[in-house]
């Protein structure tokens, strides 16, 4: 008898929610089960077509700056308990890098990102869907930290950024995604009564099926 398939797990939520913080909850206590994690923001489109002044005007709050074909085909992949290449994006560069990550099948596949609630073909594959929601004024000051540490943005960019993409993309797409979450986490990974009703859960559901 062969394996049963793999539990997917969506996390959504508005940009520095603390979507990560919930899904390292989640890979804490289930690792040693077989647990990966696949980043939406890994599959933004290859860009490298473009001049480097039209990258920087690319919109990476849009659906359309995704490469959910490739996800979609990734996960398929994963379930069928076939190992996938996962792509690296570059944003210095604005585009897809050469670098690769190979990813081997787990038990236990947790989708994160921005928009992973907003693709019907993403939310049919999903078994958990989540949304961690985050007040605004903490999630411009968390991308300010995070933009200015780990890209090398100024302060104005990141700021002009959220004004003219970020905010009217989130209330655009990401808020209305919502209503398709199966739980709601206020606050992110610092929720530990929702993580703790989260992991038990995952845990009845890997039983009921056998993988635990």
């Amino acid at each position: 008898m062969g394996k049963k398939r793999p539990l997917v797990i969506g996390i959504a939520g508005g940009s520095c929610s603390g979507k990560t913080s919930v899904t390292n909850s989640i890979y804490d206590v289930f690792r040693e089960h077989s647990v990966v994690v696949i980043e939406q923001d890994y599959y933004y489109k290859d860009q490298s077509h473009m001049s480097f002044s039209e990258r920087l005007k690319t919109n990476y709050d849009h659906p359309l700056a995704f490469d959910n074909d490739l996800l979609i085909d990734h996960l398929h992949q994963l379930l069928d308990r076939k190992p996938i290449d996962k792509p690296v994006y570059d944003y210095v560069q604005h585009t897809r890098s050469s670098d690769i990550i190979h990813v081997d099948p787990k038990d236990v596949i947790i989708l994160e990102g921005i928009l992973v609630l907003e693709d019907q073909r993403l939310r049919d594959l999903m078994d958990i869907k989540l949304f961690v929601d985050t007040d605004a004024d903490i999630r411009i000051i968390r991308r300010i930290e995070r933009d200015i540490k780990e890209r090398g943005r100024t302060i104005d960019s990141v700021i002009e950024q959220y004004m003219t993409a970020v905010r009217p993309m989130h209330n655009l797409f990401i808020e209305p995604t919502k209503r398709y979450a199966d739980i709601i986490i206020p606050e992110g990974g610092e929720n530990e009564v929702a993580i703790d009703l989260l992991v038990t859960k995952i845990k009845t559901i890997l039983e009921s099926t056998s993988i635990l």
